[in-house]
């Protein structure tokens, strides 16, 4: 009964799948918004500042829809019909007031919840968003809400755990952050779910910059220009089926970002936010919004550039070439099948 109303009960779908989309509608809206916006900050400095504030009010629009982006985006992974994927907007909108978690966990139940209802009468017009809308209140209030809480507390207590341990610590959160985003899970979602900040995010950028970063440089033979760009600014995830064959190859990054990340918050403080802190390189996000909260500066652009290309580049060709060299990687084992 539950696959004929299009309930898959699946780990894979609602951890992996709906957490991918997830990022999507958070990269339409609260990432790009932030860009913009930051993007408007810089020129409202010059002799361009009505521009600057119309692209300010650009990103405050974009950044103010998240939630409902969310709740579209979870419906559309799950396969929603019409109404239930429209409806999901609200839901989207509610979840959201406990955070991006609250809106995830409240889109999830209202949506499979209301797939049992859809199409099973002529008041399918009414009965069906009201289902879905009622739902979502109801999970976002008295489930998402909880979950959200849960979610920001831990983030605070991993924030509070790299202050104290920032050597252990930076090295655990470049580590799990890296290797989530090269995974295919979203590290911008859990990020965000978590509401990194500080130095917390900015060892979670490392990692997931030297993801990112070490897998374009050390598949440049394999893929070349246009395979470097990919993974460079797109995603080291076009690399999960080679690891599953070699999983050696996933080494030199992750031990480039285990490296520079406490070293990078220890001696020179790198911080960021949490809308920044799992998307490493991609669109070039990361960088961007480590400047815009640490400051615009030469000292903090050199700095920046450092930490999340060149230094991740030099280590991670640095391991690829050991172990290229004793055999443990070979030529094309990182080639990407488009």
């Amino acid at each position: 009964m539950l696959k004929n109303k299009g309930i898959t009960l699946s780990p894979s779908l609602y951890f992996v799948t709906a957490l991918s989309y997830m990022a999507l509608g958070l990269f339409s809206t609260l990432i790009i918004g932030l860009i913009i916006k930051t993007v408007g900050g810089q020129i409202g400095t010059t002799s361009f500042s009505n521009l600057g504030e119309v692209l300010i009010q650009i990103g405050d629009i974009a950044i103010s829809l998240t939630g409902p982006a969310i709740g579209i985006a979870i419906a559309y992974a799950l396969e929603a019909p019409p109404l239930i994927l429209f409806s999901a907007l609200v839901v989207g909108a509610f979840g959201y007031e406990f955070g991006p978690a609250g809106s995830y966990v409240a889109t999830i139940l209202a949506v499979e919840t209301s797939k049992l209802v859809s199409k099973s009468t002529k008041l399918d017009i009414l009965v069906t968003p009201f289902t879905t809308i009622a739902i979502g209140y109801l999970s976002a209030t008295y489930i998402g809400k909880y979950v959200g809480l849960f979610m920001t507390q831990l983030g605070t207590w991993i924030e509070w755990g790299t202050e104290q341990q920032p050597l252990f610590m930076g090295v655990v959160v470049a580590t799990l952050m890296g290797l989530a985003l090269t995974a295919p899970i979203s590290s911008a979602a859990i990020s965000l779910m978590l509401g990194l900040s500080g130095i917390a995010a900015g060892a979670a950028t490392v990692g997931c910059a030297a993801q990112m970063v070490g897998f374009a440089v050390t598949s440049y033979k394999d893929n070349g220009v246009g395979g470097a760009i990919a993974q460079g600014i797109g995603t080291s995830m076009l690399q999960v089926g080679n690891i599953v064959k070699n999983p050696w190859i996933i080494l030199p990054p992750t031990l480039a970002g285990a490296v520079l990340a406490p070293i990078a918050i220890l001696l020179f403080e790198l911080e960021s936010i949490a809308a920044g802190a799992g998307m490493g390189t991609s669109g070039f996000v990361g960088p961007i919004v480590m400047l815009e909260t640490m400051g615009f500066s030469w000292y903090t652009f050199i700095i920046v550039i450092g930490f999340l290309f060149i230094g991740p580049a030099l280590l991670s060709y640095a391991v690829y070439a050991v172990l290229k060299r004793t055999g443990r990687i070979r030529p094309n084992d990182m080639k990407i099948e488009y």
